[in-house]
């Protein structure tokens, strides 16, 4: 079914369905507690319409665990119940889109296809950040580049 994706697509599904394994594995009911996030997203002091974000635990920096991710609407996002963060340091990588689809090519049937998130915004961010360690509001503020 993949073979009738474009690339990126194809890749955005392979990246979601690792970190669903990922997040899916570490999470049972012996796993750390998790907390639920969220908050804001800006980039130039406005909110990212459309996107994704990957919180992984700093395990350089003492934090072991599973990691997990929110979707980007409207300048705001949301970890999903029981999926949230551990707390603690952790490396948050950010990626934003316009939000405005566009033609991605041609899929294998001549139709064309379209990149549904639209354009990227910026280059993947990435924040160094200490996580409240409970149920929180966290807005972040993408860095310019």
């Amino acid at each position: 079914m993949l073979g009738i994706l474009g690339t990126a697509t194809r890749r955005r599904c392979l990246f979601a369905a690792a970190c669903l394994a990922a997040i899916a594995g570490c999470g049972g009911a012996g796993g750390p507690q998790r907390f639920e996030l969220s908050g804001s997203v800006t980039f130039n002091g406005k909110p990212v319409p459309v996107g994704y974000i990957v919180f992984t635990p700093d395990t350089a920096a003492g934090n072991p665990g599973p990691g997990a991710q929110a979707d980007i609407r409207d300048g705001n996002y949301q970890t999903r119940p029981g999926q949230g963060t551990i707390g603690g340091p952790h490396v948050i990588q950010v990626f934003g889109f316009d939000g405005k689809p566009y033609p991605a090519g041609e899929g294998i049937d001549g139709r064309p296809m379209l990149n549904p998130m639209g354009k990227p915004l910026f280059t993947a961010a990435t924040i160094k950040a200490e996580l409240p360690k409970q149920h929180a509001t966290y807005d972040l503020v993408v860095p310019k580049q």
